[in-house]
């Protein structure tokens, strides 16, 4: 009797568990079609928490579920389109790079940052953007010829210059500024902010007033000013991060590629470092980023004087002022380490140092850049300390930028988040792993004023990467800067793969960003 009622309770429970197994409700019911199903990762969320396992599932552009799943495999059969095994490897946001260069409209594919894991870029930087009066127009360009990373647009301060007739004035009129004023107001409500270049024309001529004008309107709109600061020379560093903290009782303000030209050591990264943070403590929010290089990479017009910058000044110059000018070159570059530390990056003198031109052409290393002129070429400068420059990356308040492009002849725009990891967590154990992509993704993302990406949770945007970090290799090198990093393995940009195993997809999944 007791075998029985043994055999009688086996059976029930048995059918109660079959009976709930055919009643029980689906894994994520309310989405018949599941796009996207990443399984067996090593989840690092973006906000520095470690990495845990988790699976995720995608559905169009969106996260929807974080956690272990549960789809049955006639499920998986039926609902899910594509399935990846990340096995074991880091499953984080995809990188958000804060400073980029490019043109989206001939080069829509920038497999460059794909291949560094980026998925959102910014443009308009340096104060220089399209020099149209309505920039929401060329965006719409963007969005129907397609690009296959997000985009976030600045609007340039030099080029609201050019654009209301200022140009290079000092002191606009009352109407040429108000002009430029409400351009700035209107462009600002579909832009991510203002970026200022003052080492650079026209931007460089702008003044207090100015520029805390610009501060007003870019402050009434709750954007942010992102500055290449006036100066970036060590004894001019700290009045030209003043200039900009000026700004900021009125706006958000940003240090675009902090760097000391020619600063040394650890204790003078602490100086620059307080003078951020103090800032911060007196309410004033200031943010910069920092990309992982010791050589600067721009025009050689920066090398040139207030008053020889332009083609026209120039030749003026030549003329009139000819031995001064020389004499400001010689001094230069001797203060920005010699010769030797300028290597140029663009036909015909395409990976020649100064030192090696002057030695080729028999001329001293002053008149070679007059032969070359201000408008003549771009070169990679090695004027920054390794050991001050580490210590700004391994700061907290410094996130990560790349201020590269596909054609620039730099590493960094193929290899500097990939360096990050590379050199900064694996080597030398400067940032933790989730330390690093925090800097790389969410950091940025709150910089940006982005809600909806950088973080890995239900409910943001699917930009997600999928790498070993142990694998990651910055390839790129001064002498062949366009080797792509290798390491990341998948990239999926909007819920949709747009690299994966080193191959880009045919289709751009890319969208032009609104605040």
């Amino acid at each position: 009797m007791k075998k029985i009622l043994q055999l009688l309770a086996l059976y029930s429970l048995c059918f109660l568990t079959i009976s709930c197994q055919q009643n029980a409700v689906p894994f994520l019911a309310e989405y018949p079609q599941i796009d996207l199903l990443i399984i067996n990762g090593q989840v690092l969320d973006g906000l520095g928490n470690k990495a845990v396992a988790a699976d995720l599932v995608i559905v169009e552009d969106e996260i929807v579920f974080i956690g272990k799943s549960e789809f049955t495999q006639s499920a998986l059969a039926q609902r899910v389109k594509i399935v990846i095994d990340a096995k074991q490897r880091i499953v984080s946001p995809g990188f958000i790079d804060l400073h980029a260069h490019g043109s989206p409209l001939k080069t829509p594919a920038f497999e460059n940052f794909l291949a560094m894991g980026i998925t959102t870029i910014t443009l308009g930087q340096d104060g220089d953007s399209p020099e149209v009066i309505n920039l929401n127009n060329w965006l719409a360009k963007i969005e129907e010829n397609g690009i296959s990373v997000n985009l976030a647009m600045f609007v340039g301060h030099g080029t609201l210059r050019t654009l209301t007739g200022i140009n290079r004035t000092v002191q606009p009129s009352a109407k040429d500024l108000q002009r430029m004023l409400e351009l700035l107001d209107k462009t600002l409500k579909y832009t991510f902010g203002l970026s200022t270049g003052l080492e650079y024309n026209p931007g460089l001529h702008a003044q207090f007033d100015e520029l805390n004008a610009l501060a007003k309107v870019v402050g009434k709109n709750n954007r942010l000013i992102m500055s290449h600061l006036r100066n970036e020379d060590d004894d001019q560093l700290e009045a030209s991060i003043q200039e900009l903290l000026k700004q900021g009782h009125y706006a958000k303000v940003h240090v675009a590629h902090l760097k000391s030209v020619y600063g040394k050591g650890v204790d003078r990264a602490e100086k620059i470092l307080k003078l951020l943070h103090d800032a911060r403590s007196s309410g004033i929010n200031v943010t910069a980023d920092v990309y992982p290089y010791n050589a600067s990479y721009a025009g050689v017009s920066l090398l040139f004087p207030v008053w020889a910058k332009t083609t026209e000044q120039f030749d003026i110059a030549k003329i009139e002022r000819k031995e001064e000018l020389e004499t400001f070159l010689r001094n230069k570059i001797i203060k920005r380490n010699g010769p030797q530390a300028t290597l140029l990056g663009t036909p015909p003198y395409t990976g020649r140092t100064l030192a090696e031109l002057s030695q080729v052409l028999e001329i001293p290393f002053e008149q070679v850049l007059m032969k070359i002129g201000p408008k003549g070429a771009a070169g990679a400068y090695f004027i920054m300390d390794d050991a001050l420059q580490s210590r700004l990356i391994s700061d907290p308040l410094l996130a990560i930028s790349s201020d590269g492009r596909l054609e620039g002849f730099h590493p960094r725009g193929h290899g500097a988040f990939a360096k990050i990891i590379e050199e900064y967590v694996n080597k030398r154990k400067v940032l933790s792993l989730p330390a690093a992509v925090q800097k790389m993704t969410s950091q940025s993302a709150n910089i940006l004023g982005i809600s909806d990406r950088g973080i890995l949770q239900a409910g943001k945007k699917a930009d997600i990467i999928i790498f070993d970090p142990i694998k990651v290799k910055a390839k790129a090198t001064y002498s062949q800067p366009h080797q792509f990093a290798q390491g990341f393995d998948v990239v999926i940009v909007n819920g949709k793969i747009a690299r994966r195993e080193g191959k880009i997809a045919t289709e751009f999944w890319g969208t032009v960003l609104t605040p």
